[in-house]
């Protein structure tokens, strides 16, 4: 039975501690648009999404007034352009890509994403087209988004796309300079990539989904710090299980939300997504948890050890909150979008090395990371490469999104906006160079884990 007091916490979480629904994204199938002809594609693909997108935002709208919680997002996911396009005549997928920013901006969503593929075991016509085209859409478009899977503990690491992608990010980096290579920032690289995820850059309509369906992304870290800062000297179990308890409590804000949308919609219900995505507000910042926790400094020794414990209670907590829990769900670590991240940054206890190791344990992987603009297409390949050894051979969602600012110099700093925020450029202390192990290509063999039948 809910309670007063249980209402009164809710209420105290949204209105001191930053608690969010960080999105509902609607997903939809572009299957049933596949057509030889480019341009009738296009037409089909804005066609569907305005149609079936046409009132998301302003039902997102009415339950954020009716309820009070905040929707900070509202965002269109579809099916990965290379397999919805590949039937299409064409050398380049970027009308695809002006055509799906078109349609977002017709329902007023913040960004849709989809313009993806999956290679993780070899490329189709649609597959390489795609991935040539990515500079160049999202160099002309707003709020499209961009992902490619690349690597799955079922089938190895694509290393040909690896090398790729390392220029494919280059590419994307100096097509969008004037804007200091936002591009990028709208480009994910996966290994083991859900295919419900919610969250931008990396959302698309996986192919096992139904027509359409409404999945929500709820985020708080402010309201777990806040929760541990009453409790100084208690242990390690104890942090754990209110950490869980907590995870709970925001999943159903979630919960409500995500049924609420769905029934309004008629469209299905499909997951909640409880990630503690921070933002660049003080108070907002999953660093600052794990220093709540009793590092000097995110960054210092023991930093996976506490986000490993503060992931894994996230889980258990929304895990029993929900039956339909899924994307991405645990702790997020982007750098340009978490205060005390780039506090770290900036005073040197955090290093591109150390959120490597962290990657292990978070939701995702090294996330929002401004390096210098000379560094090399390899060096991304190889960063790259180790993010999705990690991915595969841990069974677990890990992802790249760095982001070579053209002219920029350790010491600079760059600036996004909004949920973006700013990042200092972090240093890639490792001069020596991979490029010869990127230019053998092929693809690295699943691991042994993968033989599970």
């Amino acid at each position: 039975m809910i309670t007063i007091d249980d209402i009164l916490e809710t209420n105290r979480m949204i209105t001191e501690n930053k608690l969010d629904v960080r999105t509902i994204t609607m997903g939809i199938s572009l299957r049933d648009c596949a057509h030889p002809s480019l341009e009738k594609f296009c037409q089909n693909v804005y066609d569907k999404i305005t149609k079936s997108a046409e009132f998301l935002v302003k039902t997102g709208e009415d339950i954020e007034a009716e309820y009070g919680i905040p929707i900070i997002h509202k965002r269109i996911s579809v099916t990965p352009i290379a397999i919805a396009a590949d039937a299409c005549h064409t050398d380049s997928f970027v009308p695809v890509a002006e055509a799906m920013d078109k349609a977002g901006k017709a329902v007023g969503v913040n960004f849709i994403g989809g313009f993806s593929a999956l290679v993780e075991k070899g490329y189709t016509h649609g597959d390489r087209v795609l991935i040539e085209s990515i500079p160049q859409a999202l160099a002309t478009t707003d709020i499209v988004c961009s992902s490619v899977n690349l690597g799955s503990t079922k089938a190895g690491i694509n290393m040909d796309c690896v090398r790729e992608m390392g220029e494919v990010v280059k590419r994307t980096a100096e097509l969008t300079r004037d804007t200091q290579a936002l591009g990028c920032a709208k480009l994910v690289i996966f290994c083991n990539a859900p295919g419900d995820n919610p969250f931008m850059a990396g959302a698309f309509h996986g192919v096992s989904e139904g027509d359409r369906v409404i999945n929500v992304g709820v985020s708080g870290p402010g309201v777990v710090k806040h929760v541990l800062e009453d409790l100084k000297g208690a242990d390690c179990t104890e942090i754990a299980e209110t950490i869980k308890k907590t995870a709970f409590k925001i999943t159903r804000v979630g919960q409500l939300v995500a049924r609420e949308a769905s029934r309004r919609l008629g469209v299905p219900f499909g997951i909640i997504d409880l990630s503690l995505a921070p933002t660049p507000a003080v108070g907002d910042s999953v660093a600052r948890i794990l220093e709540e926790m009793g590092l000097e400094a995110c960054g210092a020794p023991g930093t996976t050890a506490a986000l490993a414990m503060l992931n894994d209670a996230v889980k258990k907590g929304g895990l029993m909150a929900s039956s339909h829990v899924g994307g991405l769900s645990g702790a997020f670590i982007p750098v340009s979008e978490d205060e005390g991240m780039i506090d770290a940054v900036q005073k040197g206890s955090l290093s591109i090395e150390k959120l490597e190791a962290m990657t292990c344990v978070c939701s995702v992987g090294l996330d929002m990371i401004a390096v210098e603009g000379d560094t090399s297409a390899a060096t991304i390949s190889g960063i790259i490469a180790d993010e999705a050894a990690i991915g595969m051979i841990n069974n677990k969602t890990t992802a790249v999104r760095v982001i070579p600012v053209p002219g920029k110099k350790v010491g600079d700093v760059v600036e996004y906006g909004g949920l973006l925020g700013y990042c200092p450029i972090v240093p890639v202390r490792n001069q020596y160079s991979s490029s010869a192990f990127v230019a053998r290509g092929g693809r690295i063999p699943a691991p042994v884990r993968s033989l599970t039948n």
